[in-house]
């Protein structure tokens, strides 16, 4: 079993949401196989000081720009939740294919080894609502560009990006196009 590599904190009373995510996240070699680093926000999302901060982060960030935040399945649920109750927003889940009832809209995506489905029920915000996506991590920006597919087909307007960690070697912000993304932290 790998043990994380994890780095040292700064005290806590001037530690930054960005100062929180890099005290707090774990990065675990060769998994989930060799040549991968895969970086675990988990231990992030269970300090509740370091879950506020990036809470509080987003929510100034992007203040009064949106009236609902679309969380992606699924722990970007966790994000949109927290954001949606801050701002006193409206929360909509994008979920896997499959797993709404009703009339939904499909947004198709390439994965690195194969396709994936996104959908979103249809009907739940006024056209043009404004609307902020949250996730937990931007890596090649296929889950995303997809999201913001299904916002702007349902009549909404994309109003911005907010991730907690952005793989930035894999340039996922080049297809999310003029999109105002802002990220905790870039690795």
């Amino acid at each position: 079993m790998n043990s994380p590599e994890t780095s040292s904190a700064p005290a806590a009373s001037t530690r930054t949401a960005a100062d929180e995510v890099n005290a707090l996240l774990a990065s675990y070699p060769d998994f989930p196989q060799d040549g991968i680093l895969f970086r675990d926000l988990n231990p992030v999302f269970a300090n509740a000081q370091a879950f506020k901060s990036i809470i509080d982060a987003l929510v100034t960030r992007f203040s009064g720009t949106f009236d609902a935040v679309a969380g992606i399945e699924a722990r970007g649920f966790l994000l949109a939740a927290a954001i949606g109750y801050a701002a006193d927003a409206a929360v909509l889940a994008v979920r896997k294919g499959g797993k709404l009832p009703g009339t939904v809209l499909t947004e198709e995506y390439d994965l690195e080894y194969g396709s994936a489905r996104l959908e979103l029920e249809v009907g739940q915000l006024p056209a043009g609502s404004r609307v902020l996506i949250v996730d937990d991590v931007l890596a090649t920006g296929g889950t995303i560009a997809a999201t913001a597919r299904l916002i702007e087909r349902a009549g909404y307007v994309l109003t911005g990006v907010g991730v907690v960690l952005e793989l930035a070697e894999l340039d996922g912000r080049s297809r999310l196009g003029d999109a105002d993304v802002h990220t905790i932290v870039s690795v």
